[in-house]
């Protein structure tokens, strides 16, 4: 009785599936042949788009594993569906499932090229990215060994700078958390190993334009100038080394610390 009842369970199933598709392909020459503006043209599409919908998740089950929930696979196959119901056109000669099947496989294509990278690129990197996975893949059999930036760049015929580009590219696909542990020890995560804000480099810009900004300066201004930065006195003191009265020293400070300013501004 097993033995007869699995052919006969076989038959009903092949069966269920030819009256699924015959009922479908009559809805999609119903929805054709109805007019635009028509009464019954909304709910006839929407069982067409039903009666289609296992092909479009059965080629959306077709690039599961990649990164991707199927069920946002689903609803974009379901997408490219509902534009092939509204685009196909009987009177062409193509059937529908010829005619829709490229358009929903494209729209999930879209996706992935679309919406699936981590960092916006261009696209011309986007596809060159896909030209060197395929190619990759060709040479690596037809070489018998991992090709090099040149086999790819000669097989694309392009240039080893855009090969390289392609593959620094690529790297945008995927994003890393900066909590990875990185490291043997596991301590370390990759936001350790990123840098701060380094004050040292304003400190070193400064340096670099105080030099020539002192030297515009007179001997005794530049004195005076160091004698109060780097030597720390006071004006009293100032006044006492240079030979002149405190009130002098306050005057030529100021008058060279404008000096400096100005300089400086200049240089920013």
């Amino acid at each position: 009785m097993t033995v007869i009842a699995a052919p006969i369970a076989s038959a009903e199933v092949a069966a269920d599936k030819s009256a699924t598709t015959d009922r479908a392909s009559e809805l999609i020459a119903t929805l054709a042949a109805l007019p635009a503006g028509h009464p019954s043209r909304p709910a006839v599409r929407d069982r067409t788009i039903e009666a289609w919908m296992p092909m479009a998740r059965h080629l959306a089950n077709r690039y599961s594993g990649r990164g991707e929930p199927l069920d946002d696979l689903v609803q974009v196959a379901v997408i490219g569906l509902i534009k092939a119901v509204d685009r196909f056109e009987a009177d062409r000669g193509v059937e529908f499932a010829g005619f829709a099947i490229p358009t929903i496989v494209g729209e999930i294509k879209r996706h992935f090229r679309d919406r699936t990278w981590s960092i916006r690129v261009p696209r011309r990197l986007q596809e060159l990215r896909l030209s060197i996975t395929s190619a990759n893949t060709t040479l690596t059999h037809t070489l018998g060994r991992s090709p090099t930036v040149a086999d790819i760049a000669a097989h694309l015929e392009v240039t080893e700078e855009e090969v390289l580009e392609g593959l620094e590219g690529a790297r945008a696909y995927n994003a890393t958390s900066l909590s990875t542990p990185i490291g043997t020890d596991g301590n370390t995560e990759l936001s350790d190993t990123l840098g701060g804000e380094d004050h040292e480099f304003e400190l070193a810009e400064a340096r670099a334009t105080l030099g020539p900004a002192l030297a515009t300066l007179d001997d005794r201004e530049r004195k005076i100038i160091t004698l109060r930065f780097y030597g720390n006195l006071t004006q009293s003191q100032i006044a006492d080394q240079v030979g002149i009265s405190q009130m002098h020293v306050s005057r030529l400070l100021t008058k060279a610390l404008v000096k400096l300013r100005g300089r400086l501004d200049m240089t920013v």
